[in-house]
């Protein structure tokens, strides 16, 4: 439980703080929410470490590799009746 301090200021609970990832200097926006208060963490400024940026490309790897677990692309797709090249001629003057 964290007090109100005189000078109106919030200590966040370090569990809390360590879960949603709030650091010192992280925006916090305040709003009513009917008879409680709705708080939300704002943008960070600080940029992520290189040990979070490979964190999060490694477990975007598994995400992808799960979706395409199992998938069949085929080497020649089937006609669609149009090409590639086409997309790029298509709708212009001539």
């Amino acid at each position: 439980m964290s007090k109100v301090t005189s000078k109106l200021q919030v200590t966040i609970p370090k569990g809390l703080a360590e879960k949603h990832r709030i650091r010192p200097g992280d925006e916090i926006h305040w709003s009513s929410a009917g008879d409680g208060i709705r708080i939300e963490i704002g943008p960070s400024e600080r940029p992520l470490s290189i040990e979070e940026r490979m964190k999060l490309f490694d477990e975007s790897v598994r995400r992808q590799r799960r979706r395409q677990a199992g998938k069949k692309y085929p080497k020649n797709p089937p006609d669609r009746g149009w090409k590639r090249e086409d997309l790029y001629v298509r709708g212009r003057p001539r």
